[in-house]
């Protein structure tokens, strides 16, 4: 049996969610099943950074971002499958992996 395991990662979990849900639905219309989407853990970075040109420790903003990252598996797919994901449209900051 094969499958294609697509990944999508994003800052933004609406736009995330927004885009997975389009891609389950170009597949299934084009007439393959889907698993999921699984919702991977969501990786966090923070970082400090000094307010003001002289360094003192005590003044410094907190920034944090959060990536967010879903995975869908396709199975029993075909051609019109494999086209339908490579033409889709998807908004802005989502990044698509794309694995056989």
């Amino acid at each position: 049996m094969q499958k294609i395991r697509v990944k999508i990662k994003g800052f933004d979990f609406k736009v995330v969610d927004k885009a997975t849900m389009d891609i389950a639905k170009a597949v299934i219309d084009a007439g393959a099943k889907v698993k999921g989407p699984i919702p991977l853990p969501t990786k966090k970075w923070s970082m400090a950074i000094h307010r003001g040109p002289h360094i003192d420790g005590k003044h410094k903003e907190h920034f944090k971002l959060f990536e967010h990252t879903r995975l869908l598996d396709v199975i029993d797919f075909n051609v019109k499958t494999i086209e339908a994901l490579s033409h889709m449209q998807l908004p802005a900051g989502i990044e698509v992996q794309i694995k056989s």
